[in-house]
């Protein structure tokens, strides 16, 4: 399958904007000169959206990608959005959701910390009139109008596609699980997806699980911990990690550097820079690239329509939420080698070439024809 027909066409839509920001990030002014600018009726009396991101912790996405492509598009269609970042704190996060409602928010935007406060959210916007779309994770037992995510269980399939590849070539017996949290539905899909590719070798004898833990709040320090007590009850012999986020890969990849251990095969996930890099150069042996640009132009889409009083086209797929079956855009993933890192360099969310292939990085880069 060439690479244009494995992307979502959504993707396309998405402009090249890239600033990170922190905190919170109110665009008002977008919505006010759309009015003064000629806009139509309808714009200028759009609802405001409320944007609610959970960290910047467990993944570097969330500040440099996901907000400003959401920024940028709710900017371009004149509506006033205001995108806070929980920093991890659920508390904090149903606080910001009650002030947006307060404020005027006609839809939110939410990537729930855990489905128990998702819910508590939800429930909230709902009986005051609200919509809600769930953004790249569902909310169990929520509310939502609508889902935006990708298909969870085709990346944890393709990270255990990716580990078996490598350990062919590697050989070795003794893999590890390092999952992502507990608290998070689509850490629950990556598992399912990995563990159904790679269960069925485990039981054959082909692979032998030595051991396999989730990590809280998908925090890489406690990943950390936790696979440096894997090598310490396994006298170092872990043969490959399946590891659910480039966070959480590149700490096993420090533990082993740290005992000063040969490169073992590691998966990952989200394509960030430093996973990039590592895959580059051996110390992971694949990332999953998801175009998050086309994810958050689907998702701006909604709640753009649903912010000035429109319904949207029905998605074709449905997700059940164990109360509903929920509305779904689910975007396709990619797997990622050292092979097809050049694939996607042109792509606006996936890291820059001048950035991957900074120092010590740079002959790895030119092996690898990425320039």
């Amino acid at each position: 399958m060439n690479r244009a027909a494995r992307l979502i066409p959504l993707f396309a839509a998405a402009a090249a904007l890239f600033v990170a920001a922190c905190g919170s990030d109110n665009n008002s002014s977008s919505s006010s000169s759309s009015s003064s600018s000629g806009g139509s009726k309808t714009e200028a009396k759009a609802g405001k959206v409320g944007v609610l991101l959970p960290d910047s912790k467990s993944s570097v996405r969330w500040e440099t990608v996901d907000r400003p492509f959401l920024k940028k598009a709710f900017g371009d269609a004149g509506v006033e959005a205001d995108i806070q970042n929980a920093e991890g704190d659920k508390s904090t996060q149903q606080q910001q959701a009650e002030q947006m409602i307060t404020n005027g928010a006609k839809v939110l935007l939410l990537v729930n910390l855990d489905s128990g406060s998702g819910a508590a959210i939800e429930a909230n916007a709902e009986s005051r009139g609200v919509k809600v779309i769930d953004y790249d994770r569902l909310t169990l037992g929520g509310s939502a109008d609508y889902y935006v995510s990708f298909n969870n269980v085709k990346v944890g399939e393709l990270q255990g596609q990716g580990l078996d590849s490598c350990m062919q070539k590697s050989g070795g017996k003794n893999i590890v699980f390092l999952n992502g949290s507990p608290t998070d539905n689509n850490a629950t899909l990556f598992k399912q997806g990995a563990h159904s590719v790679l269960d069925p070798k485990i039981d054959s004898g082909t692979y032998k699980k030595v051991a396999e833990q989730d990590v809280p709040d998908w925090d890489n320090q406690k990943a950390l911990t936790i696979f440096e007590q894997m090598l310490q009850k396994q006298g170092n012999k872990i043969d490959g990690v399946l590891a659910a986020n480039d966070g959480l890969g590149n700490a096993a990849v420090s533990a082993l550097k740290a005992r000063k251990l040969k490169q073992i095969p590691v998966t990952g996930q989200d394509a960030t820079l430093q996973g990039v890099q590592n895959v580059l150069t051996g110390d992971q042996c694949m990332t999953v690239y998801k175009p998050i640009a086309g994810e958050a132009d689907a998702a701006a889409k909604l709640a753009i329509a649903l912010a000035k009083g429109q319904t949207p086209p029905a998605p074709a797929d449905k997700t059940n939420n164990q109360k509903k079956d929920v509305p779904s855009v689910l975007l396709t993933p990619v797997g990622v080698t050292k092979d097809t890192v050049k694939d996607y360099l042109k792509e606006v969310d996936f890291p820059k070439a001048e950035d991957i292939c900074a120092g010590k990085v740079a002959e790895a880069c030119a092996a690898n024809g990425v320039q």
